[in-house]
């Protein structure tokens, strides 16, 4: 036997894989609980359990003209909360919303039937004091470094005491009057205030331009610049101004957006009902303001989504109207809109927290 042993080499194998190292920063959450930090969810989640809770609570719900009924109060806030949701994105408040819509649908019938004018006159100028009344909101806000709280509870108090004190000064009553044997007024319904039959079920045009502003708020927050210069303003504005972000045309053009919204919802009150009474609006701002929290819209600003606030307002459409068809005190919506809104400003603690853990 030789002396000489040649020696096999070794055969190692491979170390089996570990865990991988990970920090906090990279560690990826599981898919349901990512899902679950989306306002978006959690409130879809919200709308599904209470429009459930109707089905078995309120059996009219069941039919197709009550579920047309609650999408057509649904839409009359909704459409009013996706311009107040993306100022909210945006960094700012407006407690004016409300009596905004009123104010509108005053000037555009008292100018229309005061001066015998094509209503359509009324219209237009009604939008153009709209827009004024977002502008002066968002200049005061942008040039005086006042909270919008409080300018806009300023405007809040001269709007309501304006609708008040005019409309009996001009009509003699806290009402205006009759429009519907005016000129235009016919065209004018049908752009505002139509209804279709589909189905043998009564349903009004608010709820198609819901859904179809909507889908335009969602694709300007998602996929304009105009979108990232929401975000940035709501975020930091002295940083989105050192990046070059117009933050001041920015804030202005989010209140007027407000306006417009509140022209719209004017003209549809006007044109629905053919008269306004001027002690109205008052407490919807803070519907439209919880439909956008509920949606997700944090009340820090720079984050919210304009598909949260759609179901945020169907949350509150049903409850107004189910409510009604379970045959229950309707006081009960106050009730709820408070339980809603703690509901809401908690589960947008909680995701920021979530979003800020390291």
């Amino acid at each position: 036997m030789s002396m000489a042993q040649h020696a096999e080499p070794a055969v190692t194998s491979p170390p089996a894989p570990g865990p991988k190292e990970t920090d906090g920063r990279t560690a990826e959450r599981p898919l349901a609980l990512r899902l679950l930090a989306r306002p978006e969810v959690g409130v879809f989640l919200g709308a599904a359990a209470v429009y459930v809770f109707f089905l078995i609570a309120a059996p009219p719900v069941r039919e197709g003209a009550a579920m047309a009924n609650i999408l057509y109060s649904s839409s009359t806030i909704g459409i009013m909360a996706l311009p107040v949701a993306l100022l909210m994105i945006g960094g700012e408040f407006d407690l004016s919303a409300g009596v905004a819509v009123i104010t509108s649908a005053l000037t555009a019938s008292m100018l229309s039937y005061q001066l015998t004018m094509n209503v359509w006159v009324g219209v237009v100028v009604a939008l153009l004091v709209s827009l004024g009344i977002g502008f002066l909101n968002g200049w005061m806000v942008v040039k005086t470094g006042l909270p919008s709280f409080l300018v806009t509870l300023g405007t809040f108090l001269i709007l309501q005491g304006v609708n008040l004190a005019v409309t009996k000064l001009v009509t003699g009553n806290v009402a205006t009057d009759d429009i519907s044997n005016m000129d235009g007024f016919g065209q004018a319904k049908k752009v505002f205030a139509a209804s279709f039959d589909i189905g043998g079920v009564d349903v009004k045009i608010t709820i198609f331009y819901w859904l179809v502003f909507a889908a335009i708020a969602t694709w300007v927050l998602l996929r304009t610049k105009y979108g990232n210069w929401i975000f940035a303003v709501g975020g930091n504005k002295d940083s989105a101004r050192a990046v070059g972000v117009p933050v001041a045309f920015t804030k202005i053009s989010l209140f007027m957006l407000v306006g417009l919204g509140a022209w719209f919802i004017g003209m549809h009150q006007l044109f629905t009902f053919n008269t306004v009474q001027s002690g109205e609006g008052v407490g919807q701002e803070l519907i439209y303001i919880s439909a956008a929290v509920i949606g997700g819209c944090l009340l820090t600003g720079g984050a919210g989504s304009a598909i949260g606030p759609v179901f945020g307002a169907f949350m509150f459409g049903m409850v107004q109207q189910g409510i009604v068809y379970a045959g229950w005190n309707p006081d009960w919506f106050k009730a709820f809109l408070g339980v809603m809104l703690l509901g809401a400003v908690l589960i947008n603690l909680w995701v920021q927290r979530t979003a800020t853990r390291r």
